[in-house]
């Protein structure tokens, strides 16, 4: 029996789900049961009704988020270890301090944030999804945190809104280089270049479409280019290439690597689901406050 069949059988054994990020290694994202992005992974989370267990092939917070908003089930991370340090640049005292700074001001934190930052949130966002919720809540003046290179995107996209952006930074994204543009236009003159709104503003502003790895999967398929250069964690063209075995697909420069999401490996998965390990625990009062700020943000989509 292959360590994939010892997979397969312990999760119909204990009626459980494998999500996988986008970003993660290819063998994970072939034997999970869905692949996405953070938001179409929060959304799965909130509608999985026939299981007892979420096994999350992500980062952290993406598996808190899959436990708030499935609270009835046991959610568990393969990769104890994997956390995001674009999240932890997010600290709920600093939040405080800036709330407290700007007492008119909502807070619209994108979901790369812990689920005690979510708690004081009132509406959580993706990287897919943001420009539409800041455009859609009540107030003028928002918050925006923690990646200030989504937020210079969002505010192109949404100018009437007055953005308080957080000055914090994806390391992976920001790693893409205006030499590695110039040099793919030189290389590939007649591929269409796709950046992630993470990457730095002047990457944004000479690429050819900015958008998250959702928005790069349905544009990949719908181009007519038969070339691509993608701006985002190299884990995604493993997705691309799968999804669209006529068409070509490069790294934005050398392939970019989030060594947080290369942590789950089938072994980690696998042990994980035998031993029952790594599960997600939070308190009943941070869950519920922080999954009001994620329901508000599924609601606006």
């Amino acid at each position: 029996m292959t360590i994939l069949d010892e997979i397969k059988n312990l999760k119909k054994e204990k009626n459980a789900v494998i999500l996988a990020h986008n970003y993660q290694i290819p063998e994970i994202q072939d034997i999970a049961d869905f692949t996405g992005d953070s938001l179409e992974l929060a959304k799965k989370a909130s509608e999985i009704k026939d299981c007892n267990m979420i096994f999350f092939c992500g980062v952290r917070f993406m598996a808190e988020t899959a436990k708030i908003l499935s609270p009835e089930k046991r959610v568990f991370l393969p990769a104890k270890d994997a956390g995001c340090p674009l999240a932890d640049m997010a600290k709920v005292a600093d939040v405080m301090e800036m709330k407290n700074k700007y007492p008119e001001a909502w807070v619209v934190s994108y979901v790369n944030t812990s689920a005690e930052v979510k708690a004081i949130t009132d509406v959580c966002c993706t990287s897919s999804n943001a420009a539409k919720v800041i455009e859609n809540v009540p107030v003028d003046s928002i918050i925006f945190l923690p990646d200030k290179n989504l937020g210079y995107f969002v505010k192109k996209q949404v100018p009437e809104k007055k953005l308080i952006l957080w000055d914090g930074h994806c390391f992976v994204h920001r790693m893409f280089k205006m030499e590695d543009l110039k040099a793919a236009r030189e290389k590939y003159p007649d591929a269409e270049i796709i950046v992630h709104p993470e990457c730095d503003p002047e990457i944004q502003d000479n690429a050819d479409c900015i958008l998250s790895t959702s928005g790069m999967l349905k544009r990949a398929k719908v181009s007519t280019a038969k070339r691509f250069i993608i701006g985002t964690e190299e884990g995604l063209i493993h997705r691309l290439k799968k999804e669209n075995p006529d068409k070509e697909f490069f790294s934005l420069g050398a392939g970019r690597v989030c060594f947080n999401m290369k942590k789950t490996t089938v072994e980690k998965l696998k042990d994980c689901m035998k031993n029952e390990n790594n599960e997600i625990i939070l308190s009943q009062d941070i869950m519920e406050k922080a999954r009001k700020s994620l329901e508000a943000m599924i609601r606006y989509i």
